[in-house]
C-alpha cells in the first residue's frame, strides 16, 4: 500500500512540474518575439508610421502623473514583454514617438 502511495506521489509531482514548465514561455522564444517587435519598430519609424492605437490600460495614467517606473510596470503586466522593451516602449509614449 505504502509503495502505490508512494508512486502516485511522485506520478503526481512530476505532471505538476511538467504543466508548470509548459506554462512558461521559453527564452528563446521570448528574446525572438522582443527581437521582431524590436525591429518592427524600427521599420515602422523609419517609413513615418504611427501606431494611434492606445497604450495598454494605466501606462499613459502613470505617464500624466510623472510616474514613469509605474508605467512601466503597469506596461510590462500588460503585455508580457522584458523590462528593456518595456522601458524602451514606454520612453517612446513619453516623447511622444
Amino acid at each position: 500500500m505504502e509503495i502505490i502511495l508512494g508512486i502516485l506521489m511522485t506520478a503526481v509531482v512530476l505532471l505538476l512540474a511538467a504543466q508548470s514548465a509548459a506554462g512558461r514561455p521559453d527564452r528563446r522564444t521570448a528574446y525572438r518575439l522582443s527581437e521582431i517587435e524590436r525591429r518592427l519598430e524600427l521599420v515602422m519609424k523609419h517609413l513615418g508610421v504611427a501606431d494611434d492605437r492606445p497604450a495598454a490600460p494605466g501606462v499613459r495614467e502613470h505617464l500624466a502623473r510623472g510616474e514613469k517606473i509605474q508605467a512601466i510596470k503597469a506596461y510590462r503586466q500588460a503585455t508580457g514583454v522584458d523590462l528593456r522593451t518595456a522601458k524602451e516602449s514606454v520612453e517612446a509614449m513619453e516623447a511622444g514617438r
